[in-house]
């Protein structure tokens, strides 16, 4: 049995969660969550790898369990982000660290690694881009309001925040719904109620676009420093496109491209395929952390 600790970590006054299984002294692996979620959506891949890994989940400012502070008093963008998950590794004493990055993961984990290169041993990204093919149709609404931050089109984003947009982001290109348990969207729903939840993430929405224009760095960095790098896919992900995956090839040319036949949440349907794929990447000796 997996012994799964809840902690929060005082981040700079900021009360951050985190889930960390596995022996203290292992190899550790950041596990970076995205939108909606938390750090829940890592529940069934945490036992999975806990016996190779010191594994550490923390939810983000402004999601799950963590502090949501006053938007008066914190900027909801994704430096902010970053620069606090940075502030939580040093806090919880991870040195250096493999990064599992996920969606809203992906820039945050990038951006810590383009600061401080040399904490970052390896890089697992499930969904999580970094180029602009990768980037579907269905930011169109979001690259409008990135083009006129108007109060029709912020308002308009609304609608990715309703329950039943969460559910169908859960179920979106899974070709067995009924293997979807709905305890994760359902979470997420109770997350994204919390008065001045629907602020923050638009907030969120509006920053995004900070990240497409890193995406020339991050590259560079992927060029220059060359992390043992493993992307694994829901090639159905009705956000991010499979060949946002296979870019990341272009960069680093012996990185692994695995893709699965799920959405974007992978995790919900292939937690123990994911879990083996880690493992066999992890049997290459440039992968200690």
């Amino acid at each position: 049995m997996t012994s799964i600790r809840y902690r929060k970590a005082d981040v700079d006054g900021l009360k951050i969660f985190y889930r960390e299984a596995g022996p203290p002294d292992a190899p550790v692996l950041l596990l970076l969550h995205g939108f909606p979620t938390a750090g829940h959506m890592f529940r069934d891949l945490i036992p999975a790898l806990s016996d190779l890994f010191r594994v550490v989940a923390p939810d983000l400012p402004g999601f799950g369990q963590s502090d949501m502070p006053d938007r008066g008093t914190f900027a909801y963008t994704f430096a902010a982000l970053a620069q606090v998950i940075e502030r939580f590794t040093e806090v919880v004493g991870l040195a250096r660290f493999s990064l599992y990055v996920f969606d809203y993961g992906a820039p945050t984990g990038f951006r810590m690694a383009l600061r401080h290169p040399e904490r970052v041993t390896s890089i697992i990204s499930q969904n999580g881009n970094a180029y602009e093919e990768g980037l579907s149709d269905g930011w169109s609404p979001i690259r409008a309001y990135w083009k006129d931050s108007s109060k029709e089109n912020r308002s308009a984003l609304r609608s990715f925040l309703s329950p039943e947009i969460t559910a169908w982001q859960y179920t979106h290109g899974v070709p067995d719904a009924s293997l979807i348990s709905p305890d994760g969207y359902t979470l997420d729903n109770y997350y994204l109620a919390r008065p001045g939840a629907d602020e923050v993430q638009l907030d969120l929405f509006a920053d995004y676009k900070t990240n497409v224009a890193l995406y020339p760095e991050f590259q560079a960095y992927f060029r220059k420093h060359k992390p043992p790098f493993l992307a694994v896919w829901g090639q159905n992900d009705p956000f991010f496109l499979p060949a946002g995956a296979r870019a990341f090839q272009r960069d680093i040319a012996d990185a692994e491209v695995r893709f699965l036949d799920t959405g974007h949440f992978a995790l919900e349907t292939h937690a123990a395929e994911i879990a083996a794929v880690i493992r066999d990447f992890f049997v290459q000796p440039t992968s200690g952390a």
